[in-house]
């Protein structure tokens, strides 16, 4: 940390000053998650200063050995944690590995059918102003009105109407279980590949605690974080039979070379994975989601679907005279960060919205188990059935601060900072 603060003081403070936040606020944003030292050390390591442009003993520069190790230590513990047959660990993000799926499975004008982002899906699905809704010819299904979950006659019916190439299941705002095995007989009747985006649930699906995409589909797309509880990364897993396909869409078709320090992270993640402690971990994350979710209903808040299997819940404000973008501001200031997010058939423009998602993978990677999600979902609520909740903010905010020192987090790296200070490194 002395290099680095005597190199540049100006990063070193917005370094300082996010890991602060991070310590001394509840992160509840539903994608976002804490990693390991190991994780941290191994993407902050010299594998960066290598380039290694294709695949472990196929690469087009020399001094690649090392690369070729670590990759493949990242394919083979990829390919054992979800059963899968090819793994490519190299996309930069979720949307690059939906966008090699696309560019392989189709050509530009080509249909899929998708969730809309309107009712949970996701910007690389088919959004208008995403590559995906420029490049292909899309369309929505969404849920039902009645139950808030996906309305599996309406996805048959636009199938057999459409006649798409791909169907796309996954979403990032929807708190249930996915069944992808319809998502599969109605791809079979209508002769369409399936593309599963488990972006949000990986670590669930790793760990058994949701149903495995991998059985049902052609390809599966993911990121490494979220759930998963690794560097911020994407990955594709698929057939054997579209290995080579799904490797030359990544590269050379839309990357150039791989950043290899984000590979060896995702090895350590994955390996972390593969362990006994992982499932207790994300056990607790859905337990911890159970919570929050009645905790909030008792209180009298409704929940988009009634509820939650998954790491997730969706909260409908609208009938509160509060829209998602309050809400988010007030949470915010009392220490609890969450998103603002539109719910199914939403009144409001995006950037507003009627609802909020929070999640429980950051705060169950920091300890805190249902007697403390109980306590800041009660937190929560004050905040949002406030008329006057400037006051409650300040009192919860000190409340928020002693969970926080109750459960600390990157505790040595802080440690490692404020001596940096102390030895004058700025000055």
């Amino acid at each position: 940390m002395f290099e680095l603060c005597r190199t540049d003081p100006d990063v070193f403070r917005a370094l300082m000053a996010e890991i602060r936040r991070q310590t001394d606020q509840l992160e509840m944003i539903a994608s976002e998650n804490f990693v390991s030292e190991a994780v941290i050390q191994a993407e902050g390591s010299v594998f960066m200063n290598k380039y290694a442009e294709g695949y472990p003993d196929h690469r087009y520069y020399g001094g690649c050995e090392n690369m070729d190790t670590v990759e493949q230590l990242a394919i083979d513990r990829l390919n054992m944690l979800f059963g899968s047959e090819y793994a490519n660990v190299q996309p930069h993000s979720g949307s690059q590995a939906n966008m090699a799926v696309y560019f392989g499975a189709l050509n530009p004008g080509d249909t899929i059918l998708s969730m809309s982002l309107a009712h949970g899906g996701h910007l690389s699905h088919g959004a208008s102003v995403s590559f995906s809704g420029k490049l292909f010819n899309v369309v929505s299904y969404g849920v039902s009105r009645d139950t808030e979950t996906i309305d599996f006659e309406e996805v048959g019916r636009l199938a057999r109407e459409h006649r798409p190439r791909l169907i796309v299941a996954g979403a990032s705002a929807y708190p249930r279980t996915i069944e992808f095995d319809m998502f599969r007989m109605i791809a079979d009747e209508v002769g369409a590949y399936l593309m599963v985006d488990m972006a949000h649930i990986a670590g669930l699906v790793a760990a058994g605690i949701h149903p495995s995409p991998v059985p049902f589909a052609e390809f599966v797309t993911s990121t490494t974080h979220k759930t998963l509880r690794g560097p911020r990364g994407g990955f594709i897993l698929a057939r054997e039979q579209f290995g080579r396909l799904m490797n030359s869409q990544i590269f050379p078709g839309i990357q150039g070379g791989p950043l290899m320090h984000v590979i060896a992270a995702k090895a350590v993640a994955f390996q972390e994975a593969l362990g006994d402690e992982y499932k207790t971990y994300t056990q607790q994350i859905v337990a911890n989601a159970r919570k929050l979710a009645d905790v909030l209903t008792d209180r009298g808040f409704r929940l988009v679907s009634g509820g939650t299997d998954n790491h997730l819940v969706l909260v409908d404000l609208s009938t509160r005279g509060l829209t998602g973008a309050e809400a988010e501001a007030r949470l915010e200031k009392a220490g609890i960060t969450v998103n603002k997010n539109a719910i199914p058939f939403d009144k409001q423009p995006p950037r507003v919205t009627s609802g909020i998602r929070i999640g429980t993978p950051a705060v169950t990677t920091r300890g805190l188990k249902e007697d403390d999600i109980e306590e800041v979902a009660n937190y929560i609520a004050d905040i949002l059935s406030s008329d006057s909740p400037d006051g409650t903010i300040r009192s919860v905010r000190e409340k928020i601060a002693v969970i926080c020192s109750r459960y600390p987090l990157y505790s040595k790296r802080i440690a490692r900072y404020d001596k940096a200070v102390q030895q004058g490194c700025e000055g």
